[in-house]
Formats: structure tokens, sequence, C-alpha cells
């Protein structure tokens, strides 16, 4: 028996299991957890990006009613900033500023504006020096990265020699793009509560992944780890930044040992920007060379982004170039600058979301200058196995992607000369843009147990970031347990949970999904020996493939009158349940085949020639992303990470003061993200997609790939718009004039 014999609830566009609980704010998110003896904490941040704190006086701070702690590097306990995870932390050792923003003190209090009034009441006086802050002024600077990027991957890699490809090429686009520092601006804010339970710590806390922090938070206050404890059982929106455990969290730990409370910390809309990371600005060359015919003789892509001074961060940028298109001479390579900005961080599609602004810009620029369609373009450098890992891929279904997404967008009728197509006065332009991402995939464990009144609880340490992760495992699990998805609890964000990696890389769904899928089957397998070898049971000398699990029984496929439930034979067994643990991980597939999503974008622009105003006006979107796991929630996914191109290409620029590095539109009044009338309606196509190597449950991962080729889209349509070319985001209209 398998998960083929029962009707199958995976696919299907169930409403979201925990929508109820969300929309009567039942749900409870990390800064709302009802805690005795509660105070409240505030972070008072540096305003210089570099120098050294000569002076802190705290004693106003401490003489406003209500304070009970003002904790500075003078009286911070020592703890180990470096220890462990993947970022290294500011924790009040020592009188270093390194960037403005830096968190250098915090204020416990008995409330939260008692905090506030004496935070402000800090007097500093700083030994300032002259920072370093922008890209361009110091690229003689630029290094080797240290580490790998992302997955393993070194950071140049060359096969062929480009500079022979370039020397042979009849036509060539080589140009320099730009994108700014960006920055995630979740719903819900960065917010820890700390309890300290004798040697023991939990944690409320705001992330995207419980197991990472605590093995962070565990290493920086030398604690075993089994004596921390994170919850996170609701998460308002992350997009990367949540990803990693920052500061804050460590900070509200310690000042709540210092006051013998429990402490929540929040940081304000303001503080967001800087001490939990941003997208990194990037400068990045693109070299290419072709035939006459379109084939690409040489692509080199070569980037350069910011880190911060005391610790780094890759943004690689790079990488899709590696694989995406066949050439016979690729290069690629990654440099770093260090700047008196805080460390940058995962930003959704990190790397691949700047990468591929810069590509498929320069992709568009080729099919200009060869005369051919940028559809025909790609298509004659359809890379049919993956140039950079020689491997074959694990499915494709690119070809279907443009061809698709083409036919619904009606591309067949654009005019290719620029400034062509226009709606009286309006400019119109179409662009495209491929897009890509790869299919990632983690150890991951889960717990499944069928209960003898007829229902299941399953149970997986991950998170719910806001993607659906309660409804689509919940789905999941009925399908491999032969229940009904409303007879089935899903329980996650406890790290007394089975472990699972990281929400972040789109592969929550692939790793905890084909966890959940294992042990739901192996319970459900568990439960059908039971009754096959039970003399009692109608189902007694069948085989389990004579067997099909449907609503909670066991029936014979060919004598349906042949059946019992679930709770039937837990109850003639004396059982009250049954359970079974899967752990879950990556095989050979990984070494045998390269795995990604594909997609092929399309848009349409309206520029107003006087003001050089933008308008998204019209969008297609199609996409090969394996197995869908909730129609309702995986369109939900695609559109949402289109509308963060559409800000990524047209609004986002984290802007800093040149002199003392503080960012000066550090709240959404003044950083512009899209909103409904920026948006237009957008259509998602599904490219039927069966990948039978990825992982047991065939999904690919879609929280990321509906950004990537976005901003290069928008940019390729304002130039068919208008014939002017940006290469540098985002594309505000002062760039039109």
């Amino acid at each position: 028996m398998n998960s083929s014999d029962m009707k199958s609830v995976v696919g299907k566009p169930l409403n979201r299991v925990d929508g109820h609980a969300k929309v009567t704010g039942a749900a409870r998110y990390s800064a709302e957890f009802p805690v005795a003896k509660l105070v409240h904490g505030v972070t008072i941040q540096s305003t210089i990006a570099s120098g050294k704190i000569a002076q802190i006086d705290t004693r106003a701070a401490e003489r406003v009613p209500g304070v009970l702690l003002v904790m500075t590097h003078l009286n911070a306990p020592k703890v180990s900033g470096e220890a462990g995870g993947d970022r290294k932390l500011p924790l009040l050792q020592d009188n270093q500023v390194r960037y403005s923003g830096q968190h250098i003190g915090v204020v416990v209090a008995d409330t939260f504006e008692h905090a506030m009034q004496a935070a402000a009441l800090v007097n500093i006086r700083y030994d300032e020096e002259q920072p370093a802050l922008h890209l361009k002024e110091h690229l003689d600077q630029a290094y080797v990265p240290q580490g790998k990027i992302p997955r393993d991957q070194p950071p140049d890699s060359a096969h062929g020699s480009v500079e022979q490809g370039l020397a042979t090429a009849a036509v060539k686009v080589e140009q320099t793009y730009t994108t700014p520092i960006e920055n995630h601006n979740p719903m819900e804010p960065h917010a820890t509560t700390a309890v300290w339970q004798g040697d023991r710590l939990l944690l409320y806390d705001a992330t995207q992944g419980v197991f990472g922090a605590k093995k962070k938070v565990a290493a920086v206050l030398g604690m075993p780890p089994e004596n921390v404890r994170i919850m996170s059982y609701f998460v308002g929106g992350g997009f990367g930044c949540k990803g990693s455990t920052w500061a804050h969290v460590v900070l509200t730990a310690m000042a709540a040992r210092q006051v013998n409370r429990p402490v929540k910390l929040v940081l304000g809309r303001m503080q967001m920007f800087g001490p939990v990371g941003f997208r990194p600005e990037t400068m990045q060359q693109v070299s290419l060379g072709a035939t006459r015919e379109g084939n690409l003789t040489a692509l080199r892509h070569a980037g350069t982004s910011i880190t911060s001074t005391f610790d780094e961060f890759i943004e690689p940028v790079a990488k899709t170039a590696r694989m995406i298109y066949a050439c016979p001479h690729i290069e690629t390579s990654h440099r770093l600058v260090r700047l008196n900005v805080g460390t940058p961080t995962y930003m959704r599609a990190p790397g691949e979301a700047s990468g591929s602004f810069a590509l498929e810009s320069a992709m568009d620029e080729l099919a200009y200058a060869l005369k051919i369609d940028p559809i025909e373009l790609r298509l004659r450098n359809y890379a049919e196995f993956d140039p950079d890992k020689k491997l074959p891929w694990s499915s494709k279904s690119l070809r279907e992607c443009y061809q698709q997404g083409a036919a619904r967008f009606g591309w067949q009728k654009r005019n290719p000369t620029p400034r062509s197509m226009r709606d009286g006065n309006t400019l119109i332009g179409w662009g495209m843009a491929t897009a890509t991402y790869p299919t990632n995939r983690s150890p991951a464990s889960a717990i499944a147990q069928i209960k003898a009144d007829g229902t299941a609880v399953v149970r997986s340490g991950s998170q719910d970031i806001g993607t659906g992760t309660y409804t689509v495992m919940t789905q999941i699990a009925a399908d491999a347990l032969g229940l009904p998805a409303e007879q089935i609890q899903f329980e996650l964000g406890d790290t007394n949970l089975p472990e699972t990696p990281v929400s972040g890389g789109s592969q929550t769904a692939a790793s905890v999904g084909s966890a959940v899928h294992l042990a739901g089957t192996e319970a459900r397998s568990k439960l059908l020996q039971l009754a096959l070898m039970d003399q009692a049971s109608p189902l007694y000398g069948a085989t389990a493939e004579d067997v099909i699990a449907q609503n909670g029984r066991f029936l014979l496929k060919n004598k349906a009158a042949n059946a019992e439930t679930y709770g039937a034979i837990l109850s003639r067994h004396g059982l009250k349940t049954i359970e079974a643990r899967a752990d879950a991980k990556p095989g050979e597939e990984k070494d045998k085949y390269s795995m990604h999503s594909f997609g092929a974008q399309f848009v349409e622009v309206r520029v107003n020639p006087d003001s050089g105003e933008v308008r998204v006006s019209r969008w297609v979107g199609a996409f090969g992303v394996g197995r869908l796991l909730n129609a309702k929630t995986a369109n939900s996914q695609l559109i949402g990470g289109i509308v963060y191109g559409i800000g990524m290409a047209l609004m986002e620029h984290t802007v800093m003061d040149p002199n003392r590095g503080r960012v000066v539109n550090a709240d959404l009044a003044e950083y512009h993200v899209p909103v409904n009338a920026d948006v237009p309606s957008i259509d998602v196509i599904f490219v039927d997609e069966q990948d039978p190597h990825v992982n047991p449950i065939g999904v690919k991962g879609i929280g990321e790939i509906g950004i990537t080729g976005s901003a290069a889209a928008i940019a390729n349509a304002v130039y068919h718009a208008t014939g002017q070319r940006v290469r540098d985001l985002p594309l505000t209209l002062d760039k039109l004039l």
C-alpha cells in the first residue's frame, strides 16, 4: 500500500489550518506570550559608524522610576560573541563602535515607556574615526572571500577560457550593473522574550530557525545546548533577516539573567535597519560574447559586494551564471569590500535576485545587439545539462515555461523596436527574463502518532514564517496517514520537537515534508501490520498491497466490506496510540543530478514620457517547480516573490548619510515597498512537472524563485518602452529624465 492508493489531499487549495487563529488573534507571536513578572528591554544604539566609546554616563537613566538595569560594556557579563553559528556578534564586550546603529547598551525597566525614557537619557561621548562607507571608494581593497558561497561552492569558478571566447565573438556586451542596500521589512519586527528557569533558558524568539538559535545562544553563553529551549509558533515574516541569531537575542538573555526577571525586547522599526542584516550593495561586471547566430562563446560574471569590518557575508551574485546557459567558456568570481556597516545577510533569493538582474539585463542587451528575440536567444543557449556540475537535470521544464508564458502574455504581438508601442502618449514596454533557484534540502526529522480516537498528531520542530508550513505539512501527513486533513494536528516551532533546518533557501517543504511523509507512512504501516497479523481482523491474511487506507480505515481493494477503522485496531490491541519517527536526509541524488526550479517572467510597463514614472501594468510568470503541495499557498508564494521583485526594481533603496553611516530612510514612510496600487493582476502558470529524483515527495521549493528575474524583466521592459537602459537599481524616474 502507498499514498497513490488514496484520494490525495496534497495539491488541493486547502485553506490555511492556522488561518482562524491568525484572524481572531489567538495565534501568539514571540512578543505576545504572557509571562509572570515580565519586564521590558530597550537597546541603545551607536550614532557614529566608527570609533570608540570614550565615556558613557548612565546616572540619569538609572534614576528613572522602574529602571532595573542599564547594561553597557562596563558591566556586561563576559561571553563569546564569535562562538558557533554564522554571525559574529558585538555583545557589549568592548568599547569599539563598528557601525552606526550597533547595540551599545540595554536598558531594562518595569514598563516599556520607562525603558525608552531611560535609554534616551544615557549620555555617550565618542572618539570618532573616519568610517569607510562607500563601495566605489574602496574597490582597491576588494578581497577574495575566506569562506564559501552557499551549499559549499567556491567563490570563483571557471571552465574554458573566457578571454578566448570573447576574442572569437562576433558580438560582445560588457557592462556594469549595480544594486543598492535593501532592507527586509517583515510586518513583525525582531522580538525576543527571555525566561531563566534556574540554569535553563527559555526563549520565545521571532526566528526562521529555532534549532540554529538554540545552538548559537548556547555556544555564546557557554551553556549545554540541552539547557536552551527556543519556541516560535508563529513568525510574522522574515525574508532572511530572521534566519540568523543576532546580538539582541543574546543581549536579552544576558539582561534577564542580570535582573533575575523575564525580559521582553522588541526592536523598533528604525532598529531593523542595520543590526539585523540587509541585502548588501553589489557591483557586477557581466561580459557576454556570441556568434552572429546568437550562440554564446563566453560568459563572465564578476560580483563585488560589501560586508562588515568584523564579519564576512558573501552575496553569491554569480552563482546562477554557472549553470543557466550553455556556453563553452564560463567564468565567475566573488569579491568583498569591508565597510563600517552591520553584517549583511540573506534576503529573499540571496545572490540569485541581485545576480539575475545583471545577467538577464545583459542577455537582453545581447538580444538587441544581435536583433534576435530575447526568448529565441535564450533557447539557442538552452542548457541541456548543468554546465558547471556536468550533471543531468533532475527535471527541467524551462522550455515549457517560455512557451506557455509567452502564449499567455501574447509575446508574439510585441514590436521589438524601442519606443514603438504606445497607448496615447504613454510608452508601453514588454520585457522578459529567466527565473531559476536551486532545489535545496537538509536533514529533518518528524514523529507521527495515530490515536485511538481516529485522529493523529504529527510533530516536527520547524517554523511557519507565514508561508503556510502548518497547512502543507497537514496535507502531507493526511496523505501519508490515510486520514482527513481536519483530523490531523501538526505541531512545530519548539526545539523540544524533532530537529529540522532553518526555514530559508526554499527548503522547508522538501526537508520537513519528506520527514513528515516518511513518519506518517511508517506509522500507518505499523498499524496495518497489527491488523494483517490479527485473526480477529477482517484484513487478516491479506498483504499490504491488497489494502487501501482511506478516511481512517483500512479496506481491501477488491472487497471493501472487509474494512476496519484505525481506532478499532488500536482498541483491540489495548493501545491508545501508535507512532513512528523518521529521519530524512539527502542521499546520492545530489551527486547524480543538478536540481533546480525554473521559470520565465513576462512584464508590461507603462512609462509617462514627461515624468519618467513607471507603472507595472501586467505580469505573467510561468514556473516549473515540481509537485505542488497546496495550489492556493503556492500561488500566493509566487505572487509574493514577484511583488518583492517589483519593489527591488522600482523602489527599494536604503539611503545612508555619507558621513556618519546612519540610515536616513529607516521607516516605512521613506523606505518604499510596493502597495496594492503598485501591483497589477499577476498571472501565475504552474507548468506540470514530475521530478522523481529531488526528494521523496517531489517538491522543489517556491519561496524564492518568484523574485528571480523579476527586476531584470522590468528593466528590460523599461528599455523597450523608452530606449534607455538603466543598469543601476532602483529604476527611479530621475534615471529616465
